[in-house]
């Protein structure tokens, strides 16, 4: 228990200072936000406009005033009005972040029912013909980009063949069958990827665990080697596999831009890209705000199933 409330103490303190970075990066860059929404086409705006924006945006105030607020709203889950049309940050983000984990989600599916089994695999027949041809299946597929990757699946799969939708977004209560199809395309793009770390943590722990004590002592009993594999080998290889996989995952939640904007998938990070080139200052501190927030949620949900894989950890 003492180590669970040191963990949250860790990750409410790291939410903290990140929003601390995130108001400070925001409000410290060179360039005024009133004086920038309010030019267009190079035509320096009206200075009586500007000062009139500045006050209805609260910018007129002491920076540390302006932070009190802001930390106060988020204690409240109020994270500001979009500069651009004055609707809620909150409610657009919310709108947008469970398209993102979704897509996030499915593409782990994906990774963890290719990679784990394919890397044990790999592990078992060291140096056979399935070891050689994963190793390098899986060198591929981190060489290749993940834009080139989503690209050549829609030109394939998508124009060539016609077997699935380009692109685009259903809601899943409208049309259950089309939102999964339209799903498939971007998951298994990034599962490609993602699959092939799995593989090689995998392949990289199993084969550690397979030189310990502890197996040799259980084949030496005579324990059947399926059950060595799978009770003594596979679960104590996990942990690296979750961990590495959990970091994945975090950087994902900001990193799907490209794979969204391929498939057209309104997401979280399509979302981000759209309030920086609008300038939306509010808008872009929110969500990167909420992305940093599920990234720490993401690591304590990580340490917790670390921490029961491993019970040593709660006692280090």
């Amino acid at each position: 228990m003492l180590w669970l409330l040191r963990r949250l103490g860790v990750s409410i303190l790291l939410v903290w200072i990140v929003a601390t970075v995130v108001f400070l990066a925001i409000h410290l860059v060179p360039g005024d936000p009133a004086e920038l929404l309010l030019s267009q086409g190079g035509v320096a705006p009206d200075p009586a406009a500007v000062a009139e924006l500045r006050t209805q945006l609260g910018l007129d105030r002491p920076i540390l005033v302006q932070y009190v607020a802001s930390m106060n709203g988020l204690l409240h889950g109020d994270l500001g009005q979009s500069l651009e049309d004055q609707s809620p940050v909150a409610a657009t983000v919310m709108q947008r972040l469970p398209r993102t984990l979704e897509l996030i989600a499915a593409s782990a599916i994906f990774a963890v029912l290719i990679g784990l089994p394919a890397g044990t695999l790999a592990a078992v027949r060291r140096g056979g013909a399935f070891d050689r041809i994963a190793s390098w299946l899986a060198g591929l597929a981190l060489a290749v980009p993940v834009f080139v990757t989503g690209t050549l699946i829609v030109l394939v799969f998508a124009q060539a063949l016609g077997w699935l939708p380009a692109g685009g977004y259903v809601p899943f209560a409208q049309a259950p069958g089309r939102h999964l199809l339209l799903l498939s395309m971007p998951a298994f793009t990034i599962g490609i990827g993602l699959a092939a770390v799995v593989l090689r943590i995998t392949r990289a722990a199993v084969l550690d665990v397979m030189m310990r004590d502890h197996v040799r002592t259980a084949r030496a009993k005579g324990l059947p080697p399926r059950r060595v594999l799978l009770r003594h080998v596979v679960r104590n290889a996990l942990s690296p596999v979750v961990t590495v996989l959990g970091l994945q995952l975090g950087a994902l939640l900001g990193g799907t831009v490209l794979v969204e904007y391929v498939f057209n998938w309104p997401g979280l990070s399509s979302l981000l890209v759209e309030a920086v080139n609008a300038r939306d200052y509010t808008e872009v501190e929110g969500i990167v705000l909420v992305i940093s927030v599920l990234f720490v949620t993401l690591n304590l949900l990580i340490d917790l199933i670390y921490a029961a894989l491993d019970p040593r950890v709660r006692h280090g």
